[in-house]
Formats: structure tokens, sequence, C-alpha cells
């Protein structure tokens, strides 16, 4: 009997090739790119790339190294990869592990370059068949798709850029682009597998300009008459300025009915010499010039209506009227607003579909002020399922793994700053509690305390109930005072007045005076 194994084997042959001819193209940055990707030599493009490992996991990329640089590296595809034919998807990986505020992260599919050119030569000069990929700088945040399309009339290409493109995350998380290009015009975009953004090559609303070209224009060589006039509106040329309007009257005048308010100080000046200001020892006259003092307000200007030279305010003038201007008529001659004529546009054309230069190579051109970008995964594939499945398998394990680490560090630090909330209001209330009348005889020493606990913010919960135990406790003998001590009936008879025989009293001293003349009185413990 044959293994069923065996019989298996062609059938799993047979899907591969089908699932590998799919892939057109595939970089995974597994092995050190040097020899397949070519960093430019041309103009500025100083950028040091380098072959490594994405942070947290043990995958490699495409490391973007130094900041502020200009960056330029390509890679010539071994065969052209036409567009023209069913569907076609751009798909890379890419994460901006320091974060991005200025600076660019997509790709550019170069159509074929002219004959001579090395991928040494890359710049931004060179052309392209589609830019694609995340750009921020400032308020601009956008996912770029950008296509270049020869006009079948003039053989000129025209750039075209998608409309209203969705943003490009901004965190330090791994993130997936994916463009899809199908046969009837659709293009998609989707971002970590979800979709963000759908338009239509054709639809003049998607795209700026729109792919095709006005079918009538204005006639570039149209000119507008010498003697059209558009004033709808002319001065009256039969007016005449009345002879009591002065152009010369000012807008404002003295107020002449205005007084001087009482107490206004005219010989005190508004402004003094600050009687506390020194010349500075390093102050050289000649070089620094003659040194001055600062001024400052004059105190004895506070408690009156005003000092220095009283001058009357001003009001509106009533004969002021302005410059006389002759009132508008209506234009006799009036034509309207000149356009040129339309005329049938030389450069329209139609099509059914774009006409797309094949992809002969993949340059990354970018300039960023961050480092730390990294690229990954560059795929062009015919299958937007085998895109998918790329997606799941190199792109999803990295992604899950960071988001859980962000997660825990978000947690983590929302902790720590309820903590840090805490503790803030736990202080305020020490702080009070020191304030507190009763316990004025130890306020230094709890805000000694206090100042402790907020240098060592872990022994926060100790010193709160130090400084409660502290309060209740003074509280506590401040209300019952100390315990009197138990007096016993052998004390109490001890202390009957010595008699003589004849039952005559001793004489007492001073002392026992005062202690007869009323209760004894208890030190308290600052007197001990």
């Amino acid at each position: 009997m044959a293994n069923p194994f065996l019989l298996f084997l062609p059938i799993a042959s047979c899907f591969l090739q089908i699932w590998a001819s799919d892939v057109l193209f595939y970089e995974s940055f597994d092995e050190p790119f040097d020899g397949r990707w070519i960093v430019s030599r041309k103009g500025d493009y100083g950028g040091l790339w380098q072959h490594s490992k994405s942070n947290g996991h043990q995958d490699y990329g495409l490391l973007v190294s130094e900041k502020a640089k200009k960056y330029a590296i390509a890679k010539e595809l071994d065969q052209p990869t036409n567009l023209n034919d069913g569907t076609t998807v751009l798909q890379f990986e890419v994460r901006l592990q320091n974060g991005l505020e200025c600076g660019g992260a997509y790709l550019k599919y170069l159509r074929p370059q002219a004959p001579g050119w090395t991928p040494k030569g890359f710049d931004n000069q060179s052309p392209y068949t589609i830019m694609f990929g995340p750009d921020k700088c400032g308020s601009t945040n956008k996912v770029h798709f950008i296509f270049q399309h020869r006009n079948p009339k003039t053989g000129k290409f025209v750039e075209h850029h998608l409309k209203y493109p969705p943003a490009a995350p901004s965190d330090k998380l791994s993130h997936v682009y994916t463009a899809i290009l199908r046969p009837d015009n659709e293009l998609k975009i989707f971002i970590d597998g979800e979709e963000k953004k759908s338009a239509n090559f054709l639809l003049t609303d998607d795209f700026e300009p729109a792919f095709f070209p006005p079918k009538i224009i204005p006639d570039p060589d149209d000119k507008k008459p010498e003697d059209w006039d558009e004033r709808s509106k002319i001065p009256d040329p039969h007016a005449v300025k009345p002879q009591d309007w002065d152009e010369d009257a000012p807008m404002e005048i003295e107020d002449e009915t205005a007084v001087k308010p009482g107490g206004w100080l005219d010989d005190e000046p508004e402004e003094i010499d600050d009687p506390g200001s020194v010349k500075p020892e390093d102050w050289d006259d000649e070089e620094d010039g003659v040194w001055e003092p600062p001024k400052m307000d004059n105190p004895k200007c506070y408690e009156v209506p005003g000092c220095g030279e009283w001058k009357r305010p001003m009001k509106s003038n009533p004969a002021y009227k302005g410059k006389w201007h002759a009132p508008l008529i209506d234009n006799q001659n009036y034509k309207g607003t000149w356009k040129p004529r339309e005329i049938n546009n030389p450069e329209f054309f139609e099509l059914d579909k774009p006409n797309f230069e094949p992809i002969a190579a993949i340059g990354i051109e970018i300039w960023t002020m961050q480092d730390g970008i990294i690229f990954d995964n560059i795929l062009i594939a015919s299958d937007e399922k085998v895109a998918e499945e790329y997606r799941i398998k190199t792109w999803k394990p990295k992604y899950d793994v960071e988001k859980e680490k962000l997660k825990a560090e978000e947690a983590a630090s929302g902790f720590k700053a309820t903590t840090l909330r805490f503790q803030k209001q736990v202080f305020a209330v020490l702080y009070k509690i020191a304030d507190i009348p009763f316990l004025e005889a130890y306020k230094i020493k709890i805000i000694e305390i206090i100042e402790k606990a907020e240098k060592q913010a872990h022994i926060t919960v100790g010193i709160l109930l130090a400084v409660a135990f502290v309060s209740v406790s003074v509280l506590f003998r401040s209300i019952f005072g100390a315990k009197k001590p138990k007096v016993s009936a052998a004390s109490k008879n001890a202390k009957v007045d010595k008699t003589d025989v004849g039952g005559r009293s001793e004489p007492k001293d001073e002392k026992d005076k005062e202690n007869e003349s009323g209760p004894r009185q208890r030190k308290s413990r600052r007197e001990t």
C-alpha cells in the first residue's frame, strides 16, 4: 500500500510553487544587505545604514542609525514587475523606535532608469512609478501614495497625489503598510491589515491632479482687449466737493471743557531714578557709555491723580469729514469680468486604466531628524492573501509582543502617577496638621519628618502613621491630662495636724500656709 504522505508531497509541492509564484519580490533582511542593497554615493546622502535587530526581537532589519541625515539606498530587481496585469500588492514594515518628529519612512518603487544608471547614483531626482509610506513633520502626518504616469499625448510624466491620505501611527511599535492595486482601477491602503483608504485611479476627486486632464481649457493665447472695462461702478464725473468740506480738519481735538484734577503734581515726574540701583563694578564708561540708573515709578504719584505736565484729553472732532470722494455711479461701459475663450485641451486623453511603468528597483530616499527607523519584510506580490499571510507570519508576532509590553509600561506608569498624586495629597495634609496650634511645640520636628518622607517616598505611610500617633497623643494629654496618684488611708492620717498635749497647734511654716491656701499646682512636662 502506498504511503499517504508520499501521495501528499506532490500536492503540497504544487501549492508551494503556486504560492511562491505570487511573490514577485521579498526582502526579509535576515542576512546582511551588503552587495544586495547599494548605498547611494550621490550628493550629501551621508546617513549610515545598518543591519540591526529590532528592539526586543531577534528579527533583523534595515536601520536608519543617525539623526538629522539624508539617506539613500536601492535594490535592483532581478526582473521588472509589471503593474498592468492583475493585482499588485506593495507591502513593507517600518518601526519608529525613537518616534518621528520630522522625516519620512516611505519607499520609492523606481521605474527603469536611463542607460548607465546604477543604484550608486540614486537620489531624489531618480524617477519612480510609485512612492508609498509614512511621512511626518510638524502638523503634517500622512501615508503617501503618489504615482507618476506618462501622458500618452505629450509623453510627459505627471505626478498624482492621493487626496486625503490616512494618518500614520505615531507610536514606537512595528507597523505594516499595504497598498493593493486592483485591475478594476481600485486602490486600497491598509495599515496593520486594517483598511484605511479606498480610491479609484480614474476618479477626479481621488487624486490631485486628476488622472485625466480637463477636456476643455482656457485658450492660453487669448488676450483681453485693451478697451475691455471690468469696472461695474465708477466715480461720478459731475460730482463737486461741497464748499464747506474741510479735508484738513483733524479727527480729534482737545477737550476745552476738561479741568485739571485737584492734587495734580505738576513738578513731580512720573518716573524717577531707582535710588537702590548701583553702578556695576565692571561698567566701563568709555566702552559702555555713561551709566544711568534704571527708572522706577515715582511713589509720590501713587496717591494723586497724576504727575508731570497736565494736558487736556482729546475728543472726536465734530467738524471732521476726511478726504472727499465723488460718489460712485453705474458704469455705462461695463462689460463684466473678462475670461479667455475655451478650447479643446491638446493634452487630453482617455484610457480604461492607468498604464503604469514597471518597477525595476526599490529605493529608500529620505531625510529625517530621528534615528532608530527600521525597515523590514519588503514584499511585492500578486495575491492579497499572500500579503496577508506574510503579515500574520512576520509582523503580527512582533506587534503583539510590543503591544503587551506597552500595556504593561502604561499600567506601571499609571500606577506610579496615581501613587505620586496620593503622596502629594498626603504631604499637603501633613503640613496642615503641623500648623495646628496645640502641636506648636512639635511643629519643627513634624516638618523635619515630612521633608524626610518627601525625599524617601516609600516611607510615606509610616510617616503618616507616626504623625497621626503624635497628634492623637498630644490631643489626648491636652484633654485628659496626666493620671493622679492614688492616696492611701495611712497617708491621709499622716497629714493630720500635729498638736501638743495641751491641745495647742504647732505654728505652721510659710510653705504649709501656701499649701493650705489652695490645691497644689501640677507642673507640666516642659517645667520638669
